[in-house]
């Protein structure tokens, strides 16, 4: 199995990737067979269909990459040397997650120790970060400036994170530290000039991948959406809704019109 699919185009190509890290399922026998059975038809804390929402990308010349493995496996938007996120009291499991977000452990025996946990961060974690790295540095010196979307979802309710319901969307800038100023303001005006409810850097300012590539002194923007499941999905999140997520699909496409046209007027 491919760790993870790239799709790059061969024309007419933007300087911005879109990474999925949380899309993939794959897990392989050695872990799934010590996983709780119960568990794994769901696999609850997985960003489903999240890349079907872009499909435009290709076609708009955006470059996407997805991870084919499951974040069980290891979380690609964790601290590699475990710091954590947030110090809110709210659950954030960890590289190699041994509970999903309702704190529930995952493992019916065996978790991994710090031994395996080091192998998977080889395995699986830097290779999508290695290449991931290459692909903003690739675009940044041809183009000029690069922006790198971090796409996820997440249920609408998640009640060991905050105690209300989620906003509709959640842009994530760490502060509009990740990414240039201008940038971020016409991402969240796109966002907002939709029926949607758009919120910015509160519950989710964006996790370690957002936080460790953006350098927007270096013409690296690095910017995260989260978004409700039920947006796109039917009421128990758990099946893709075309009609739904067509709406999604529309947002987000004139969202990146909007972002190419002010990366093509303001190139470094």
């Amino acid at each position: 199995m491919e760790l993870f699919n790239i799709s790059s185009p061969k024309n007419g190509k933007v300087p911005i990737i879109i990474s999925f890290p949380h899309s993939g399922t794959y897990i392989p026998d050695s872990i799934k067979n010590r996983l709780d059975y119960s568990l794994l038809n769901m696999l609850d804390d997985t960003d489903w269909f999240v890349d079907q929402l872009y499909s435009f990308a290709e076609s708009m010349g955006i470059t996407t990459i997805k991870a084919n493995y499951s974040r069980w496996v290891v979380d690609l938007n964790r601290d590699p040397v475990g710091k954590p996120l947030y110090n809110d009291g709210r659950i954030i499991t960890g590289i190699v997650p041994t509970t999903n977000f309702l704190g529930t452990p995952l493992y019916r025996n065996n978790p991994p120790d710090e031994k395996e946990i080091n192998q998977r961060k080889i395995d699986y974690f830097e290779p999508y970060h290695n290449r991931l790295s290459d692909l903003i540095s690739d675009l940044n010196s041809t183009l000029g400036s690069v922006l790198l979307w971090d796409a996820h979802s997440i249920k609408r309710y998640v009640p060991t994170i905050q105690n209300e319901p989620f906003p509709d969307m959640i842009l994530g800038s760490v502060d509009e530290c990740s990414a240039e100023k201008q940038l971020i303001d016409q991402v969240l005006q796109a966002l907002s000039d939709s029926p949607f409810k758009v919120a910015h850097n509160f519950p989710f300012k964006g996790g370690y991948i957002t936080r460790s590539k953006g350098n927007p002194k270096l013409g690296i923007n690095s910017l995260q959406l989260e978004m409700s499941k039920n947006l796109y999905m039917d009421e128990s999140e758990t099946i893709y809704n075309p009609s739904s997520a067509k709406k999604v699909i529309q947002t987000l496409s004139k969202t990146f019109d909007t972002i190419i046209n002010y990366m093509a007027q303001n190139k470094s």
